[in-house]
């Protein structure tokens, strides 16, 4: 478990974030009192929309999500009461968040962009980066390259999401796709600059004070 220090106020958020891969003590009716007081769930992509529409139902509490390369089934049955975030920016209780869903393009599929169109997709929301600063979260499927990435073709990371890094500073990367197991989950985090990139794959628990003066 990732865990930021609380603020004197004690105003940290506790976020429970899940990817690729369902979890079994996640997927029962008693989810809440393993990981009790989650107030967000975010979720970076390859897992079936049934199991997060049962994460929504069972905390009872928001939860945005981006597609991975293999949830071919989302456009027909998107998740039951959650939000993608593909695309958009969203203030969350103070918490700012922006997602960009798929993985690099290795054979032709809903959820694979070229470099280039990856590009397009961050530039259109750099009006919002600049107006709202510093972004809080940015939620992924894909890394971004070189930062826990891979050298196969499908695993290899987007440039275009180190240039957001580089440009934009969010205090959090958190992303999925690349998957790996880990001892310690203070393994999962790489430091770019003043970001924490984060590998979500299984799921994981983080505290995130949205003022900001934690990090």
């Amino acid at each position: 478990m990732i865990i930021s220090r609380r603020t004197v106020m004690g105003s940290a958020m506790r976020i429970l974030s899940v990817s690729d891969r369902i979890e079994p003590s996640l997927h029962d009716e008693k989810a809440p009192e393993r990981y009790p007081g989650v107030d967000l769930i975010l979720a970076c992509g390859d897992l079936p929309p049934e199991y997060l529409t049962f994460l929504r139902h069972v905390f009872d509490v928001p939860l945005f999500y981006v597609a991975g390369n293999h949830d071919i089934r989302y456009p027909q049955r998107p998740p039951v009461g959650c939000s993608n975030l593909h695309g958009r920016f969203v203030n969350f209780k103070g918490l700012k968040m922006v997602g960009f869903e798929g993985s690099r393009w290795y054979g032709g599929g809903r959820y694979q962009y070229t470099e280039a169109q990856m590009r397009t997709a961050v530039l259109k929301m750099v009006p919002l980066l600049w107006w709202h600063r510093r972004m809080d979260i940015v939620l992924t499927h894909a890394p971004p390259r070189y930062v826990q990435d891979a050298e196969d073709l499908c695993h290899r990371g987007f440039r275009t999401f180190r240039s957001l890094i580089e440009r934009f500073a969010p205090r959090h990367f958190i992303h999925g796709h690349i998957h790996a197991e880990f001892e310690d989950d203070d393994h999962r985090t790489a430091v770019v600059n003043d970001t924490k990139v984060i590998n979500s794959y299984g799921h994981l628990l983080l505290e995130i004070d949205p003022d900001g003066q934690n990090r």
